[in-house]
């Protein structure tokens, strides 16, 4: 790293402005990357129910309306007029047409050209569907727009609304395109007075903001480019705002202090990039590759949403350290002293070994059992509130109970007997008798309020039933069901069962069965690259065990918050479904994992070098805190900060990732880094250093020290 050092100061205007340059020129495609990304990606696609989705499509030719139209009429929908004609045929006519000249609409179905089935009529008989086909392509979009935006409202009389996949997705992404606005309006005014306070001059503040901004501008290019040929998720643009803006300026504030600490010792500047870079810069990298292979661990769930925050996370990350080990050097290289200029706090930027950290850390070692006995304690009844959690999935009831896609499904839920517009959606293979069996089982289950053929003119092998439940399919209740139904024996060549509740039991399952693999990736990626860090074995386990235990502490106060709907005074009103997101649960473990391995490289870097100029490991690690204690608080406070201000998204699923991982960085630099870690050092001792001898051969050869 001293020799990169070096290369970076020899060359420090074209590595400088060829970094600029790169994320200037991507940035001419990145912002296009908003119009791309999808709002769904929650179900499985290697599963029963996504078979059964294109068997519909292939053997049946059935293409699901993507857009349902509620139209809720003044009177009954089957009410006659003067010559026995139905009352609202007309109106509903008239309206089918209006839609069907909507650029992008391909046909358009309704009550009474259906035939008037009671299955497309709410309980009250004034609430008729009108299904809307669109074609595929890009106009899809734009359609649904026209749709949500033109159609909304009055009509003839009639009270129309917009439910649907469509409609949903647009509106979630409307809400996320609005809230990221808002977060970054909250974020970093708030952010740039932190690190005035921090740096105390502009100069030095503003060189965090530089990287962040074009951590997060590079990432919208690499999205872009893959959103072009897979399907990425909206909400990896959270993600890549929240890190890139955090860690760009959590690795900047690293880099920064070392170098104003290098030349308040007296070093040339020259010098003191090279030994920044080869300190500093080295801890950022290791820090960001750690953080950068947990963020990849998402990409071990079939859910193309977590697949989207693996590829998010490792891309800014990847950005944010170039930018912080090798752009910003460049520039203190150029600009030398001048980084201390508009001072708006003067500040000694010498080093010291007293301090309120160094006091901590001695005030912990001296009495580390009862610290860790209440600490533990305390984490514990953090997590004794999820003694009741009770996982779910995503549905329409994220998005902020006045949205009138919301509205609308919610019309779907409170006045049909069953979920009409979400069937139980059976395809079987067998004899008649076989069949005819079947259907009488199925009638006979709880919950079932109708089964029934569908019939077809096409040639296909298999036969279509449709049931209908009167639970709500994405639910816990709904997995539940389908897997009873999965369950039941039959003499049917075979069964696949699809539709909404189907959905969501795959979902879930592939999460539950993929998370061994996830999480045995994050161990071991982590211990490995901490032990060449440090070139110890029980220090990595130890950062491993605090982290899930701090993950358990999450687990509790989310379960609290979000599944039992408390805090709605502080974080915003939102619906409670009496389930927490698993996929949104699985990506603020992922991230808060990161980010706390992320503050043990930061504190072990500074114990680490202490350690190695010969001190024990009581002053190796009171100094070390006290050297890194600032940073690491400044750091997490940004960081809680970029992250917060998604709590106050319309999105209920945004809300928990900002409130989620905003607690856990402040609990783990806190409760973890000023106590948890200095009272296990301290119990450890000399055994903190210790490796296998083979292992110890490994990380000299490795040399990664020097």
């Amino acid at each position: 790293m001293l020799a990169l050092g070096h290369f970076i100061v020899r060359h420090a205007k074209w590595v400088l402005f060829g970094f600029i340059g790169l994320i200037a020129l991507s940035s001419v495609w990145g912002f296009q990357v908003f119009g791309n990304l999808k709002g769904g990606g929650y179900d499985n696609p290697n599963s029963d129910s996504a078979t059964v989705t294109q068997l519909l499509g292939s053997e049946f030719a059935v293409d699901p309306a993507e857009v349902i139209v509620l139209a809720d009429l003044p009177g009954q929908a089957n009410d006659l007029n003067a010559d026995g004609m139905p009352k609202y045929f007309e109106l509903v006519t008239a309206l089918s047409d209006d839609l069907s000249q909507v650029e992008g609409v391909k046909s358009v179905l309704n009550y009474y050209t259906l035939g008037s089935p009671a299955s497309l009529v709410s309980a009250d008989g004034k609430l008729i569907y009108l299904l809307v086909d669109l074609e595929n392509g890009i106009s899809q979009t734009e359609a649904v727009a026209t749709i949500v935006d033109e159609f909304t409202g009055d009509y003839q009389g009639a009270k129309v609304h917009i439910a649907g996949f469509g409609a949903v997705t647009k509106a979630i992404n409307e809400t996320i395109e609005s809230d990221l606005i808002r977060a970054e309006t909250i974020a970093i005014p708030i952010v740039l007075i932190l690190l005035i306070f921090v740096f105390g001059s502009l100069v030095a503040a503003g060189l965090p903001l530089f990287v962040g901004g074009l951590a997060i501008v590079g990432s919208f290019f690499v999205v872009w480019g893959v959103s072009n040929f897979t399907d990425v998720s909206i909400f990896a643009l959270n993600l890549i705002t929240g890190l890139g803006l955090g860690l760009g300026i959590d690795y900047s504030l690293l880099v920064v202090n070392r170098f104003r600490e290098e030349r308040a010792a007296g070093k040339s500047v020259e010098e003191a990039t090279a030994i920044t870079v080869a300190t500093a810069g080295k801890t950022v990298v290791f820090s960001g590759l750690t953080v950068a292979l947990v963020m990849l661990s998402m990409w071990f769930f079939p859910q193309y949403f977590l697949q989207s925050f693996a590829l998010a996370g490792f891309t800014v990350v990847t950005i944010a350290v170039v930018g912080a080990a090798i752009a910003v050097p460049a520039q203190l290289s150029l600009i030398g002293d001048k980084v201390n200029s508009i001072r708006v706090f003067r500040r000694d930027l010498t080093p010291k070994d007293k301090g309120i950290w160094e006091k901590i850390a001695r005030f912990t070692m001296r009495r580390p059992l009862p610290i860790l006995f209440v600490t533990v304690l305390g984490l514990s009844g953090m997590f004794s509130l999820s003694t009741d959690a009770v996982f779910g999935q995503v549905d329409d009831r994220v998005l902020p109970k006045e949205s009138p896609a919301l509205v609308a499904s919610n019309l779907l839920r409170e006045r049909f007997d069953g979920r009409e517009s979400s069937p139980i959606e059976i395809l079987v293979q067998g004899s008649d008798s076989a069949v005819n069996e079947y259907l009488d089982q199925l009638q006979d289950q709880p919950d079932i309020v109708r089964v029934g053929i569908v019939p077809t003119d096409q040639d296909t092998s298999w036969v279509r039933i449709n049931a209908i439940t009167d639970l709500e399919p994405r639910s816990p209740e709904g997995l539940e069901q389908t897997v009873s139904l999965r369950g039941l024996e039959s003499n049917l060549d075979q069964v696949l069962i699809g539709g909404g509740g189907a959905y969501y039991t795959d979902s879930q399952q592939g999460i539950e069965q993929a998370l061994p693999l996830a999480a045995l990736w994050i161990f071991v990626s982590t211990f490995i690259l901490l032990f060449l860090f440090t070139g110890s074995v029980l220090l990595p386990l130890k950062a491993i065990l605090l982290n899930v235990l701090s993950l358990g502490a999450i687990l509790g106060v989310l379960s609290f918050v979000f599944q039992n709907g408390h805090l709605q005074w502080l974080l915003g009103e939102y619906s409670v479904t009496g389930t927490i997101d698993t996929s949104s649960l699985v990506m603020v473990a992922v991230v808060a994992f990161g980010l706390s391995m992320d503050y043990e490289l930061f504190l072990l870097s500074r114990i680490k070098e202490q350690h190695d100029a010969g001190m024990n490991t009581l002053n190796s690690v009171a100094i070390g805190l006290q050297r890194s204690g600032r940073i690491i608080t400044a750091a997490a406070f940004i960081l809680a900060v970029t992250f917060g201000s998604f709590a106050s998204s319309g999105v209920s699923i945004m809300k928990m990732l900002g409130f989620g991982i905003a607690f856990a960085i402040l609990i783990d630099a806190t409760i973890v880094r000023a106590l948890l870690v200095p009272a296990l050092m301290r119990l450890f001792g000399a055994a903190n250093w210790w490796a296998p001898k083979w292992l110890t051969r490994i990380y000299k050869k490795v040399n990664l020290t020097h």
